[in-house]
C-alpha cells in the first residue's frame, strides 16, 4: 500500500487546523465556503487555495478588500511556502507544509528593487539601512561576479575615497548577511570568496 503524503493545512487564530486535501479550497463569508470567515471585510468568495501536485497556490477572487500574503496584497496567484501568513479581512491564517523536511531546500528568492529601495527574500520585505542597501545594490548589479573589498568601499562609502578599511566592509557584509540568509553561518546568497572579496548569487 502506498504511503499517504501528509496534507498541507492552514491554522486559524483559534488554532484550528483546516486540511487542504481537495484540489481547491474557498475562503469567504458565505456559509458554503470551505473555510468560513465571518467578517464584514471578507467577500462571500474571497480567496482560493488550490493544489497543483505538491505545490499550493493562493489567489484572490476579486475580493473587495484584497487578500494579503505576509502583509502584502497579492495581485496574481502565488505559491505558498511553509509559515506563510494569509490575511483575509481582519483574520490571518498560517500555512503549514508538513512535507517540507522531505524536499530539497529551495534556493532563496531574492528581489531587489533599487529604485524603490525595497528588498524581499522569499517574498518577505527586509528592512535595510542605507549602507546595507548601497552594498546590496552594488553586489546585485554585479551578481555572479566577485566584488573586491576596494570596489565595495568605493561604491558604499564614496565620501571617504580611499580611507575605507577592510573591517568596515566585513562588518557591513556580516550585517547584511544576517538579514538575507536563513542561516548566516551557511550562506546561500552572499558568499565570501577568500582572498578575493564577495559574490552575490542569483537564481538560475
Amino acid at each position: 500500500m502506498a504511503q499517504t503524503e501528509p496534507a498541507p493545512f492552514l491554522t486559524d487564530p483559534t488554532g484550528r487546523e483546516h486540511l487542504l486535501t481537495g484540489d481547491t479550497v474557498i475562503m469567504g463569508r458565505a456559509l458554503e465556503s470551505d473555510i468560513v470567515v465571518t467578517s464584514k471585510r471578507v467577500s462571500r468568495e474571497h480567496a482560493r487555495v488550490r493544489r497543483e501536485g505538491w505545490r499550493v497556490i493562493l489567489e484572490d477572487l476579486d475580493s473587495t478588500n484584497g487578500t494579503y500574503l505576509n502583509d502584502e496584497r497579492i495581485l496574481t496567484p502565488v505559491e505558498l511556502r511553509d509559515q506563510d501568513r494569509i490575511t483575509v479581512g481582519d483574520v490571518t491564517l498560517v500555512f503549514h507544509d508538513p512535507d517540507i523536511t522531505f524536499r530539497d531546500t529551495p534556493f532563496p528568492d531574492l528581489e531587489v528593487d533599487v529604485a524603490a529601495g525595497v528588498v524581499r527574500v522569499d517574498r518577505r520585505v527586509v528592512a535595510l539601512s542605507s549602507k546595507e542597501v548601497a552594498l546590496l545594490a552594488h553586489l546585485h548589479a554585479n551578481r555572479g561576479q566577485v566584488c573586491s573589498k576596494d570596489d565595495i568601499g568605493s561604491a558604499v562609502w564614496p565620501e571617504y575615497s580611499d580611507s575605507v578599511y577592510d573591517y568596515q566592509v566585513e562588518n557591513l557584509v556580516r550585517r547584511l548577511r544576517a538579514k538575507l540568509e536563513l542561516d548566516p553561518a551557511s550562506p546561500q546568497l552572499l558568499l565570501t570568496m577568500r582572498g578575493l572579496g564577495y559574490k552575490l548569487l542569483s537564481r538560475g
